[in-house]
């Protein structure tokens, strides 16, 4: 069984965004780009349910600009089998990354779907649900948990009230969350032998997709400085502020 992973080219967690001076997007120049968290705890279980002899190749699929190689060499380093980038400058959004890797699905015909349930740049939790519904696929979203019995998924997930266990048949796509695992760390030799695994280059129109953006961002903002905090003296003080100041009752 073939198992398609999802990853994504994004600002390092660890670096602080700067919006630009025209506020029309965030600024990345000169800045560390690192693959999204979530996606490589898609990886590693991709590649723990290899280890286990359930997926037989794992296939990292990425789109974006050129620079997206090095997420996928990435991947490779932690143990994906080949990768696969679909190559473009234009602004890509949920659905038409969505329709990308629907496209490419339908090529390597996968039994698995992994992707992590968000990228932490724009925050959409949408690209996986999308997927499922354009190839009418079965879907467990959020799973902290993956298991295969008698050749269906049984996916733990995690949802307001708890967990929920779904029994899901193949092909079928999951989205993964945090406790789901915690990524290896990647070795000097893995990343060697990641440059020498197979990388193929292609672009929307080789897949037959419109990736024209439909949605507009109008402004980017970085969110308001909170006013520090202050001590009252006694309950009288601290409703006249509410009252008085913060105007909340």
């Amino acid at each position: 069984m073939k198992a398609l992973v999802a990853v994504k080219r994004v600002v390092d967690y660890n670096v602080k965004v700067r919006v630009r001076s025209d506020g029309s997007a965030v600024d990345i120049g000169n800045v560390k780009m690192s693959m999204n968290p979530f996606d490589e705890i898609a990886v590693e279980e991709a590649v723990r349910l290899k280890e286990k002899g359930i997926v037989t190749e794992i296939i990292a699929v990425s789109c974006g600009v050129s620079q997206c190689q090095e997420t996928l060499r990435t991947a490779m380093a932690i143990g994906a089998d080949r990768g696969i980038l679909v190559e473009t400058a234009a602004d890509l959004q949920p659905l038409a990354v969505a329709k990308l890797l629907k496209a490419v699905a339908d090529k390597e015909q996968p039994g698995l779907m992994i992707l992590g349930k968000q990228a932490i740049d724009d925050d959409c939790n949408q690209t996986g649900q999308m997927l499922a519904a354009l190839g009418d696929w079965p879907q467990a979203s959020f799973a902290s948990k993956v298991e295969v019995m008698d050749g269906r998924l049984l996916v733990t997930r995690e949802v307001d009230g708890g967990a929920q266990t779904l029994g899901l048949s193949l092909p079928a796509v999951i989205t993964t969350d945090l406790r789901l695992n915690e990524p290896r760390y990647v070795t000097l030799p893995n990343i060697m032998k990641a440059k020498k695994k197979p990388m193929e280059t292609v672009t929307p129109a080789d897949l037959g997709v419109d990736v024209t953006p439909r949605i507009r961002t109008l402004k980017v903002a970085e969110p308001a400085l909170r006013k520090a905090g202050a001590k009252v003296a006694d309950v009288a003080a601290l409703l006249d502020k509410l009252k008085n100041e913060a105007k909340v009752i």
